[in-house]
């Protein structure tokens, strides 16, 4: 285990129907990496899914009624259809988002992941990358939305489906290393010091 992320704690929040690839291999990484990793749901345990057929269940860390941005260092978002579905119209779920967001901490989101960021106003502006049935709903939210492996602007890292895990991994466990981008600053215009990083498909 490497010492990349020791110290560091991040909540992972999720509902049933999660993808169930895209929520164990970055926790995997993450803990190989040092990290402390929650679950965090308004449910007691949670469902993932492979495609459309049922997974595992896994126990939930941290109740969402309970969870607090401020006792965690990065957010991770795994995708799924159904799962981030239901946490876009989840009031909780998106207050917790919102004060990840407005605390400048970095956050990780694969595939329809990014689709509850929407609802913080944290996509306007930035570049990303989804699961290819988000592109419009993106764009529509202000997002500049491209088509590669993983995208980071200013501590968001997004990446478009399972194949794209190695190196969405890379790029969380760096930007959840540096840690906060700073109070507020997605709403900030962008400054000639933000630089955005790619990785070809």
């Amino acid at each position: 285990m490497s010492a990349e992320l020791k110290g560091k704690r991040i909540a992972i929040l999720l509902t049933d129907g999660f993808e169930q690839i895209e929520m164990t291999e970055p926790r995997h990484a993450l803990d190989q990496a040092g990290a402390e990793t929650h679950l965090v749901s308004g449910k007691t345990d949670v469902r993932g899914f492979h495609h459309d057929q049922a997974g595992d269940e896994f126990p939930v860390d941290v109740p969402l009624d309970k969870a607090q941005a401020d006792d965690y260092d990065g957010l991770l978002l795994p995708g799924g259809v159904m799962n981030p579905d239901a946490l876009r119209i989840d009031e909780k779920a998106i207050a917790l988002i919102q004060a990840f967001v407005d605390a400048g901490k970095p956050i990780a989101a694969i595939c329809h992941g990014p689709w509850p960021l929407i609802e913080t106003g944290v996509t306007k502006g930035r570049r990303m990358t989804s699961w290819p049935s988000l592109k419009t709903d993106l764009q529509n939210a202000g997002a500049e939305w491209v088509d590669e492996a993983v995208v980071v602007d200013r501590g968001l890292v997004t990446s478009r489906n399972p194949d794209d895990i190695p190196a969405f991994n890379r790029k969380m466990i760096e930007e959840f290393g540096e840690g906060s981008h700073g109070p507020g600053l997605s709403k900030k215009a962008r400054s000639p010091q933000d630089q955005h990083e790619t990785m070809p498909p």
